[in-house]
C-alpha cells in the first residue's frame, strides 16, 4: 500500500527516520526515548523511559500512582505480547463497607479514597524491561534521565498548563498537594518545575525494583495517606499486586491484522466496529462524505452496544461496564531492529484523586470509580476486582511484519478514534500525521443515543445532514482546548525502504506523526 503524503489538516509534516522513532505528548519525554535508543536500548527501554518522563512533564494526565497496559512487537520471533498492568480493588473494599461510610450513589466519588485501586504502572515497567527489554541497560540507566529533570527542573508546555490549571483544584483539596504545585499554585506555560520527590522514589524503583515501590518507604506513604483519609488499601494489597501477561486479540481488516489487549480493556469495541466496517467501500467514499461519517457512525454505536455490557475483568465476570472520563498519555516507539513498542499509562481522571503520598511526588488514581455499587450489576465492585479499563493500545500487522504501532487516548474516545485513524491509514491511505490531525468525531458515551460531537473541519452542511438523518448531534463544532475532548495519540508506519525508494535494500523506514491535540512530538534518529 503506497501511503500519501498529503496533509491537509495540520501544517506539521510526518517525523521519518530509518534507525528509531519516538512519539509521545510531551517533546522532552520523546528526546528521552530516542537517548535511550542512541545507548543501545531497545523500543521497550526506550517506552519506560518515556513514561517516567510524562509522569514528570505532564502528570495531569499520567504517572506511576496509575496503571498501563504494553503491546510489544518483537520483531525476531515476529510475535506479539501484551502485559495487563492495571490494579485491583483492595481486598478489604466491598459494597457494604461504602454503605456505611454513607457512599449511596451509583459509584465511588473520584476524589474519595475508596476509589483507589493498587497502582499497576510500577510492576508494569518492570515487567517491560525484564520481559522485552534489550539487557543492555539497567533500570537506573533508563530512569537516569528522568531522575536528573526531576532535580533540574523542566519547562511546562502550553497546553498541559492549561490542564494543570483546569485540574488544580483536585491538588489544593488533597494532602501533600503541593508537591505538585509552585507556591501554591499551577505552573503557567514556560514556568519550571521541579519535582525533587519523583526522583527519589523513581531511584527507588531503579535500584530495588518492585519492592523499591510495593514495599519500602513509598508503600509505607501510600498506605498512609489513604488509611489516614479513611480508605482501607493495605501493605498486602499492594506486596500481592502483580501483572499478567496477556494474549493480544485482533481482527482482520482489509488485509491488515489489527491487535488490542483483551478484557478488561475496551480494545474489542474498535475489533468489532471494524469488522462492521470491512463490509462498505469507503476508499470510495471521501472521509467528509455524509454516507462515510454516518457508517462509521453506525458501526460504533453498534459495537458499543455489545461491548458496554460485555467487557469487564475476566476473572470475575462476563460483562461490565464502562465510565466516560480519561486522562491519559500515550507513546509510540519502534527501534532500528525493527521491534516496536505500544504504551499507554494513565492516572484516569486527570490527576486521579489528586492524593499525594507524602514526599512521594505523584498522584494516586481513581480507577474504583469506575465500579458499579449494585451487587447484582456485572461491574459490581467485589475485592480483588478489576474495575473496567478506558485505555488501549494498538498495533497493526501484515504479511507478519509490523506496519504500525498506534493509539489515541481519552476514555470512550479511544476505541472510536481507533477506527477512525485505522480506516485512515487503510483505506485513504493517510501518512501518520495526516491520520491524527483529521478531524474527528466523538459519540460522548458509547451509547444509541449518545450525542456526536464535531471537530472544525467537517463541514457544517455534513452535520446538519446527519441531523436530518436522526443522528444526535451537536451542531456546533468543539474548539480550542476542548479538543482535548478528541484525544490525542501517537502512529509510527513501518515502511521498507525498497518501498519507498523503489530500490532493493531491505533497511526501514520510519513514518510517524504526533498528534496536534497536545504538545508533543515524533522524534526520530
Amino acid at each position: 500500500m503506497e501511503t500519501k503524503f498529503n496533509n491537509n489538516y495540520d501544517s506539521r509534516s510526518c517525523v521519518i527516520g530509518v534507525n528509531g522513532v519516538c512519539a509521545s505528548s510531551q517533546t522532552l519525554a520523546s528526546q528521552v526515548g530516542v537517548d535511550v535508543l542512541k545507548r543501545g536500548g531497545n523500543a521497550a527501554d526506550a517506552a519506560v523511559a518515556m513514561a517516567s518522563m510524562l509522569n514528570l512533564t505532564q502528570p495531569c494526565s499520567t504517572g506511576i500512582g496509575g496503571d498501563c497496559f504494553v503491546l510489544f512487537w518483537n520483531n525476531t520471533t515476529k510475535q506479539i505480547h501484551g502485559i495487563n498492568g492495571s490494579g485491583r480493588a483492595p481486598k478489604n473494599l466491598n459494597i457494604e463497607i461504602l454503605r456505611k461510610i454513607n457512599i449511596t450513589g451509583d459509584s465511588i466519588p473520584p476524589e474519595s479514597p475508596m476509589a483507589i485501586t493498587i497502582p499497576g504502572a510500577a510492576a508494569a515497567w518492570c515487567d517491560t524491561i525484564e520481559k522485552f527489554g534489550s539487557g543492555k541497560l539497567t533500570m537506573m540507566e533508563i530512569l537516569q534521565q528522568t531522575i536528573d529533570y526531576c532535580e533540574q527542573g523542566v519547562p511546562i508546555q502550553q497546553k498541559t498548563a492549561v490542564w494543570w490549571d483546569k485540574s488544580s483544584h483536585q491538588l489544593k483539596n488533597s494532602p501533600n498537594g503541593d508537591e505538585m504545585l509552585i507556591n501554591g499554585k499551577p505552573p503557567l506555560a514556560g514556568d519550571i518545575f521541579r519535582n525533587p520527590n519523583l526522583a527519589n522514589t523513581f531511584r527507588l524503583l531503579a535500584q530495588h525494583g518492585k519492592q523499591g515501590y510495593y514495599k519500602g518507604v513509598v508503600a509505607d506513604a501510600i498506605v498512609k495517606v489513604i488509611n489516614d483519609l479513611g480508605g482501607v488499601l493495605s501493605h498486602d494489597d499492594l506486596e500481592s499486586h502483580s501483572s499478567t501477561f496477556d494474549t493480544p486479540i485482533s481482527v482482520n481488516y482489509r488485509g491488515y491484522n489489527v491487535h488490542e489487549m483483551p478484557p478488561n480493556g475496551q480494545g474489542i469495541t474498535a475489533l468489532v466496529a471494524l469488522n462492521i466496517l470491512e463490509g462498505f467501500d469507503l476508499a470510495s467514499l471521501g472521509p467528509h462524505s455524509e454516507q462515510h461519517i454516518h457508517l462509521m457512525i453506525e458501526a460504533l454505536r453498534l459495537s458499543f452496544a455489545d461491548t458496554r455490557y460485555y467487557v469487564a475483568d475476566p476473572a470475575y465476570s462476563k460483562k461490565g461496564y464502562p465510565a466516560n472520563s480519561s486522562s491519559t498519555v500515550y507513546l509510540s516507539v519502534v527501534d532500528k531492529h525493527g521491534n516496536g513498542c505500544s504504551f499507554i499509562n494513565s492516572n484516569y481522571m486527570s490527576f486521579g484523586t489528586g492524593i499525594i503520598p507524602k514526599g512521594c511526588g505523584f498522584t494516586l488514581q481513581n480507577r474504583g470509580s469506575n465500579f458499579v455499587l449494585d451487587e447484582s450489576h456485572p461491574n459490581a465492585l467485589q475485592p480483588g476486582k478489576r474495575p473496567y479499563h478506558t485505555i488501549i493500545p494498538g498495533m497493526i500487522t501484515k504479511d507478519g511484519e509490523l506496519f504500525a504501532t498506534f493509539g489515541v487516548m481519552g476514555g470512550f474516545i479511544q476505541p472510536q478514534a481507533h477506527v477512525q485513524t485505522v480506516v485512515n491509514l487503510i483505506d485513504h491511505r493517510m501518512d501518520p500525521q495526516s491520520a491524527l490531525s483529521h478531524p474527528r468525531f466523538f459519540i460522548d458515551d458509547g451509547t444509541k443515543d449518545g450525542i456526536v460531537l464535531f471537530e472544525p473541519g467537517v463541514p457544517q452542511q455534513i452535520i446538519n445532514n446527519l441531523q436530518a438523518r436522526g443522528h444526535n448531534v451537536q451542531v456546533e463544532h468543539v474548539q480550542g482546548d476542548d479538543r482535548r475532548t478528541f484525544g490525542n495519540g501517537q502512529v509510527i508506519v513501518v515502511k521498507s525502504l525498497s518501498e519507498a525508494n523503489n530500490n532493493s535494500s531491505s533497511r526501514r523506514v520510519l513514518v510517524a506523526g504526533s498528534d496536534n491535540r497536545c504538545d508533543g512530538v515524533a522524534t526520530a534518529y
